[in-house]
């Protein structure tokens, strides 16, 4: 008896190792990928500010917010859905259903996008804003391409291609600005070329994209063939877990853009080129680690929820993602003291002479975005639950207080208004989510309590 038990706690031990070892090694691809990605983001950003003026950069900056409207309302939803449904999809033997599911949503989300696109066109058209609409066929071009890697990208990271999904989250940071670099010297320095190289190097990353998707689908469909297909109606399903998302993408949309419009709005594309610069030496980098968090654990915190009708997997899942809550907090604040002590040298090092005035606010926003990226990672414990509707009301309110404390900060204090407002808004999001989750945590443990 006791040589059996002690087999066992071998095996045991033997499972936990490998499981850690393969944990262990896709944080490693994803990790590399990240900084790699984040690199070639800042030295865009360096080769960028020396041949774009901060007027035209800041025009930029303007432009893609209007691809990050398609992204957060419209593909952004999508590939959260993609996402928390591949593996059900995968278990359950019926991912032949569940891909042209999605497909089908993608070709509605195109439609959607193309007509929002013709309706802005026309309305630039009529108002005589000839200097915008080149830009903003370029932005939606941009949009849509990179929507579609996106999605590929989304499932690829559900079905744990940490190599694939690493390598194409390089290709895209760097050529996206090496394209972007070498149009801008060739045509003439212009946001809508900046724009159009943006596109055509995510068109090269989407052709690569796919030929891995269809390597994997392919395999896939062999594995789960012979099993029973099951019923599941996987576009009702996306569409029920997506919507919430959609309903609150414009808000948050509205809350992520509103910095630069309302400085443009008071100020002058001059301001929101100094202020772009700024949100992408320190608010990006610091989300981007936060995401290198979320895209590790959210596919084994979905894996680990299943269908969600399990309340201890769903507990057990909550346990987990507090840890990472917690490392995220401590990072953001070893980040926030770096930036602090580095500012100068860091502006110097990457951009221009003419972004120099800004550089004692990066400590401030990096603070703000290690914030929201943390109160983004809290999020998954409702959103592995299928709960994606109870966070509908944080995410409104907050982005419409967002959006008001922007052009209330933008017209009384400029920069330094637009830095502090995102900051108070990140506070006041990362309390509410924060709340929910421990809220619906306990929930749970009574459940559990009830059943045991």
């Amino acid at each position: 008896m006791f040589k059996i038990r002690s087999q066992l706690v071998a095996f045991l031990c033997q499972l936990t190792s490998k499981r850690f070892q393969r944990i262990g090694w896709e944080f490693f691809w994803i990790s590399s990928g990240q900084v790699l990605t984040t690199l070639g983001a800042i030295v865009g950003v360096h080769f960028l500010t020396g041949v774009l003026s901060p007027e035209i950069y800041g025009e930029l900056a303007l432009g893609m917010t209007i691809a990050m409207l398609g992204n957060q309302v419209v593909f952004g939803p999508l590939c959260a859905a993609a996402v928390r449904f591949f593996a059900p999809a995968i278990e359950a033997g019926d991912f032949s259903h569940f891909l042209p599911a999605l497909r089908r949503m993608v070709v509605k989300a195109t439609g959607l996008m193309l007509l929002i696109a013709i309706i802005v066109f026309v309305g630039l058209l009529l108002k005589k804003q000839f200097n915008w609409l080149l830009l903003n066929v370029a932005a939606v071009f941009f949009a849509l391409i990179f929507g579609y890697g996106a999605i590929l990208d989304s499932m690829q990271n559900a079905a744990r291609q940490r190599v694939v999904v690493a390598w194409h989250s390089v290709l895209a940071s760097w050529g996206r600005f090496l394209m972007a670099v070498g149009l801008v010297i060739w045509l003439g320095a212009n946001s809508a070329i900046a724009m159009l190289g943006y596109a055509l190097a995510s068109i090269v990353v989407l052709i690569s994209q796919i030929w891995f998707f269809k390597n994997k689908y392919l395999a896939t469909s062999n594995s789960t063939s012979g099993k029973e297909i099951s019923s599941s109606n996987w576009g009702s399903k996306m569409f029920i877990y997506a919507w919430p998302l959609a309903s609150w993408g414009i808000f948050t949309w509205a809350q992520s853009a509103s910095d630069r419009w309302a400085l443009l709005f008071f100020t002058s594309n001059y301001e929101v080129g100094l202020y772009s610069v700024l949100y992408q030496l320190g608010y990006f980098p610091i989300t981007i680690l936060g995401g290198l968090m979320v895209q590790l654990i959210a596919p084994i915190l979905y894996q680990r929820a299943g269908d969600a009708s399990d309340a201890i997997r769903v507990q057990q899942v909550y346990a987990l993602n507090l840890r990472l809550n917690l490392i995220l907090l401590f990072l953001t604040f070893i980040a926030v003291v770096a930036a602090a002590a580095l500012y100068n040298r860091l502006f110097h090092l990457l951009v221009a002479p003419e972004y120099y005035a800004v550089a004692w606010l990066l400590p401030w926003v990096v603070l703000s975005g290690g914030l929201f990226a943390t109160g983004q990672s809290a999020s998954l414990s409702l959103m592995s639950g299928s709960e994606s509707r109870s966070l509908l009301i944080p995410k409104l309110v907050t982005a419409i207080v967002g959006v008001l404390l922007n052009f209330v900060g933008a017209a009384w204090y400029g920069i330094i208004g637009v830095v502090g407002a995102n900051l108070v808004f990140s506070i006041g999001y990362l309390i509410w989510i924060f709340y929910l989750v421990r809220f619906r945590n306990t929930q749970l443990i009574r459940i559990i309590s009830a059943i045991t």
